[in-house]
């Protein structure tokens, strides 16, 4: 199993910064509310640590590759930008907050590339180890929320959750593209096994996979993608 790195190799999850939950409580104790306060802020100094995992996509200039928080953001933001494109009767907030949590458990999962070969069954117990232990941190009705929005995500049966999950397909592929083809190259992707990783765009955005059908035409075309 991959372990979570950051830029430098260093494991995120094996610091003194996982002390900072409990830290919180402790200061906060016998202030009103303090509990569910002290959880929330102890949540929010955790998801720092997102930060520090890296992903295989470049940024567009290709200086470096992004992180998981970095990935999120835009994520969220082109759900806003590309909602005309969404299933009709679509809940936006409800996308929004899916793309701002879905990675979240790759704080002690780490980040599995797509075509890395690792195992969805084993990936997926480590991210359910994941996901009890992160959102667990939060007030329980909170923590309620967070983990049916994660779990919906994964699921991939709601207008929500295909949209969601067309916008985390959409945004590497649009990377990967407009930089002619870097990760494809590197990792000797086919035009096949990117057009079987979009096929949730065609069935949620006909109109969006339009354009990645003319990506990937032409990303072939010009030797990004194995024909």
């Amino acid at each position: 199993m991959k372990k979570p790195q950051t830029e430098n190799g260093s494991n995120p999850t094996n610091n003194k910064l996982n002390a900072r939950p409990e830290k919180v409580m402790e200061l906060f104790k016998g202030f009103e509310q303090s509990q569910n306060l002290a959880r929330q802020i102890g949540f929010i100094l955790e998801i720092d640590k997102l930060k520090q995992i890296w992903r295989q996509t470049p940024l567009l200039d290709r200086s470096r590759k992004e992180n998981d928080a970095e990935h999120s953001w835009q994520l969220a933001l082109m759900a806003v930008v590309l909602a005309e494109y969404a299933p009709k009767g679509t809940d936006l907030m409800r996308v929004i907050k899916m793309l701002l949590i879905h990675d979240i458990v790759e704080i002690d999962a780490g980040d599995n590339p797509a075509f890395s070969g690792i195992s969805d069954t084993e990936q997926k117990k480590t991210e359910e180890k994941a996901a009890d232990r992160l959102f667990g941190i939060l007030p329980d009705e909170m923590a309620g929320e967070f983990r049916d929005l994660w779990d919906e995500f994964e699921a991939i049966k709601s207008n929500e959750a295909m949209f969601a999950r067309t916008i985390d397909r959409f945004q590497p592929f649009l990377h990967n593209y407009f930089t002619e083809g870097h990760m494809w190259i590197e990792h000797k992707i086919h035009a096949e096994q990117v057009q079987k990783r979009s096929a949730i765009i065609g069935r949620t955005s006909p109109q969006l996979y339009k354009i990645v059908e003319l990506m990937i035409s032409d990303a072939t075309a010009k030797g990004y993608l194995i024909g």
